[in-house]
């Protein structure tokens, strides 16, 4: 199998793939085509069917589909232009092949995110991580494998577990920094910052949003989790409890970014400026992941309003 990872502008495309997703678009001149996203365990590929005849099987989001075509580049990102297209039986491809994971070891992070929060001394706040992070087994499990969003950033196998560990770092390295933050409570912030994507987001290869991702989001879902969770705990401190629901209903920084509160807390505001470092610094390195050798501008890139480019440092 030729992985999408290893394509060139120019090569010929043939193999196996996972529609990740498919629209039905029309054309200026009133032609209709297909936008597909295509998947395998190394990325995700644009691919556009300009006509649509005998050679293109019916099939939906989520097949497996066999398909020939030719690479090229479009506004600086490499797009696949398919002429033909086969949906696959099970007995043709392995999962496996198809599933982003983290390069990293995940039980290696897991690790590490362990021994950061291990610093965590406030009896209430332990006992809040242990109940979850130390003794449920199925919850580890799946906080290991989940996705940490759907299509913009860490949307992959251990993606949660990836993004979570580097926020938890940040954060640990910001209290040290700055004494008028409550490592304490930072730290549990944001261990649990995003916890509602579990909720918010189906595990692969669907990674689509549940009935309460759409209705109610993971920023709500993670602070409602806290609410009942401390309920659970005898003689948590009220204050405490509201103040660290605030830091997770506030950790996007901003109402129109989803955040119900904009922070009000040092340890809000430093989680934000956290989460938001991880997250864009990923988007970075997914979209560089695909440029590969590319050192020309990429084309405007919505999620960071801008134009981009690699640094020549880079690729030494």
């Amino acid at each position: 199998m030729r992985y999408i990872n290893e394509y060139k502008d120019g090569d010929s495309c043939r193999g196996i793939y996972l529609c990740r997703s498919k629209q039905v678009l029309t054309a200026k001149t009133g032609k209709t085509y297909y936008s597909l996203t295509l998947q395998d365990k190394t990325g995700t590929m644009d691919a556009k069917v300009f006509d649509i005849n005998s050679g293109i099987d019916e099939f939906d989001s989520m097949d497996y589909i066999d398909v020939t075509g030719q690479v090229s580049s479009f506004q600086g990102n490499l797009q696949w232009k398919l002429t033909r297209i086969r949906k696959c039986t099970e007995d043709e491809y392995n999962p496996d092949d198809y599933m982003m994971a983290s390069k990293y070891n995940r039980d290696e992070m897991y690790g590490k995110l362990m021994n950061i929060m291990s610093s965590v001394k406030n009896t209430y706040l332990r006992q809040l991580i242990d109940m979850y992070f130390v003794n449920d087994e199925a919850f580890i499990k799946e906080f290991k494998n989940h996705s940490a969003a759907k299509s913009v950033h860490h949307s992959f196998i251990g993606g949660l577990l990836q993004h979570t560990l580097w926020v938890v770092s940040l954060c640990n390295y910001l209290a040290d920094m700055y004494p008028l933050l409550d490592k304490d409570l930072l730290l549990t912030a944001a261990l649990f910052h995003d916890i509602g994507k579990m909720n918010e987001l189906a595990e692969f290869p669907a990674c689509e949003y549940t009935d309460d991702g759409q209705l109610l989001g993971h920023i709500f879902i993670g602070a409602e989790l806290i609410g009942e969770a401390v309920k659970k705990i005898p003689d948590f401190p009220p204050r405490l409890a509201t103040e660290l629901r605030h830091c997770i209903l506030a950790h996007h920084g901003e109402l129109e970014f989803g955040s119900p509160k904009k922070p009000a807390l040092a340890e809000a505001f430093a989680l934000n400026m956290a989460d938001n470092t991880d997250a864009k610094l990923q988007i970075f390195t997914e979209v560089f992941d695909v440029a590969g050798d590319n050192m020309d501008w990429l084309g405007f890139n919505r999620m960071l309003d801008s134009n981009v480019r690699q640094t020549y440092g880079t690729k030494k």
